[in-house]
C-alpha cells in the first residue's frame, strides 16, 4: 500500500471499530503461522492448535486454500478481509455472522482473482473449484466458535481499552502520535500523507473516503479496502492493527515500596497496572483482589484525581490521569537518582 494521501476531512471523520470478524481472522492467522508473540498466545496455541491442525488434516483442500489465502508474500486475498461495516455496539455473535456472510457470498471468479494475486500466479489444481468462499467462511466460523467466542467478552474489553487509550492520546498529542504507535511501519508524514507500510507502491488518494481503525488482540494486522462501487458510494478503508493491550497475563508485580506506603499496597498495585485502560472486572482478574476492594480503590483514586474513567460500549474503563502518570514516573526517577543507582549504573535492578 505504501502511502495514502488523505485530507483533513478524511482524518476528522475516521472511526475506531470493534470487529468480531477481524478478531477471528487475526486468530486464524495466528493458528496458521504458529508464531506466538507472547506466553499467553503460546498457551492459546497449545490449547487450540492441535484441533485446528486435525481439522485441516481431514480437509486438505481447505488446508491448501488457507495457505494460499493468507499469502506467502505478505498479501492476504482481499475477499478474506472485508472492511467492517457495523460501527455500533458490538455484541459478538450476530455481528460476526453478518460480516461472515459477505465472505461466503463472494462470487467465485472474484475469489479466484484475489487468490491468484495473493499466490502470485495460477492456483494449484485442487483450488480450481467454485466453493472456495464457502470453505474459507466455514473455517472462520469454526475458529470463531471454538477459539474466539468463548473468550469474546474479555477480548472485547482489551480492544475497547485500546480504543480509549488511542482516543486519549489523540486528544492530548494529535493524530501523529496516535497513528505512529499502531504499527512499526505506519507513520504520519505530514502534508496529508499517511505511510501505511514501507512497500514501494504508488501513493493512493483517499480524499473524501472513509477511514476506519480496527484493533485486534493478535500481534498482526492488515489493510482492507472496499471494492469500487458503481453506485458511487463512499469508499471505505480499514487499518487493522495490534492493540496495545494483549491477552498476555501481566505479572502480579508488587508496587514500589514507597508508593505502597503512600497509597496502600492494593491501590498502588491498581494504579501501576493502568498503563492501558481497564475495566473493574479486568483488574479483579489481574490483581486477585475482590470486586468490592477494586471498586473502593477506584473510588479513592478517582477522588484523588489519579485516575479517570470513560465508557466504551457496555464497559466502564479506568485510566491513569496525567497526575497518576507523574506519580508512577516519579518511582522510576527516585530509583534512578538513588546513590546506589549512580554507583552501579549497569546493575540489573528490577523495575516495577
Amino acid at each position: 500500500m505504501g502511502c495514502w494521501e488523505v485530507n483533513a476531512d478524511t482524518v476528522a471523520s475516521s472511526r475506531f471499530v470493534v470487529s468480531p470478524l477481524c478478531e477471528t481472522i487475526a486468530s486464524l492467522i495466528a493458528l496458521e503461522r504458529e508464531s506466538p508473540a507472547h506466553t499467553a498466545e503460546r498457551r492459546w496455541l497449545d490449547r487450540h492448535g492441535p484441533a485446528y491442525r486435525e481439522r485441516l488434516t481431514g480437509d486438505p483442500v481447505t488446508a491448501l486454500l488457507v495457505r494460499v489465502a493468507l499469502g506467502r508474500y505478505r498479501w492476504i486475498a482481499d475477499f478474506v478481509t472485508p472492511v467492517p461495516f457495523r460501527e455500533g455496539e458490538t455484541q459478538g455473535g450476530a455481528e460476526f455472522h453478518d460480516e461472515l456472510a459477505r465472505i461466503r457470498e463472494t462470487p467465485s471468479d472474484t475469489a479466484r482473482t484475489d487468490l491468484e494475486i495473493a499466490h502470485r500466479g495460477p492456483l494449484p489444481g485442487p483450488l480450481l473449484r467454485a466453493d472456495l468462499p464457502e470453505r474459507i467462511a466455514d473455517l472462520l466460523e469454526w475458529v470463531w466458535r471454538e477459539t474466539v467466542a468463548p473468550d469474546w467478552s474479555r477480548r472485547r474489553r482489551v480492544i475497547e481499552a485500546d480504543v480509549v487509550a488511542r482516543t486519549r492520546q489523540l486528544s492530548q498529542q494529535g493524530w501523529a502520535a496516535a497513528l505512529d504507535g499502531m504499527h512499526p511501519e505506519m507513520r504520519w508524514l505530514g502534508s496529508n500523507r499517511l505511510q501505511i507500510n514501507t512497500r514501494a507502491f504508488p501513493p493512493r488518494q483517499l480524499m473524501g473516503a472513509q477511514l476506519l481503525f480496527v484493533p485486534v488482540t493478535a500481534r498482526r494486522g492488515w489493510i482492507s479496502t472496499d471494492r469500487p462501487d458503481s453506485r458511487g458510494a463512499v469508499q471505505r478503508n480499514a487499518v487493522v492493527y495490534p492493540c496495545s493491550g494483549t491477552l498476555a497475563e501481566q505479572e502480579r508485580t508488587a508496587a514500589p515500596e514507597a508508593l505502597a506506603r503512600l497509597l496502600g499496597a492494593g491501590r498502588a498495585s491498581v494504579l501501576m497496572l493502568l498503563d492501558s485502560p481497564m475495566s473493574t472486572t479486568h483488574l479483579v482478574a489481574m490483581t486477585g483482589q475482590g470486586l468490592g476492594s477494586v471498586g473502593r480503590h477506584f473510588k479513592v483514586l478517582l477522588d484523588a484525581g489519579l485516575v479517570g474513567r470513560r465508557r466504551a460500549g457496555r464497559s466502564v474503563l479506568y485510566y491513569r490521569t496525567s497526575v497518576g502518570d507523574g506519580l508512577v514516573r516519579a518511582q522510576d526517577s527516585a530509583l534512578d537518582s538513588a546513590p546506589w543507582a549512580r554507583a552501579w549504573p549497569s546493575a540489573p535492578w528490577p523495575r516495577a
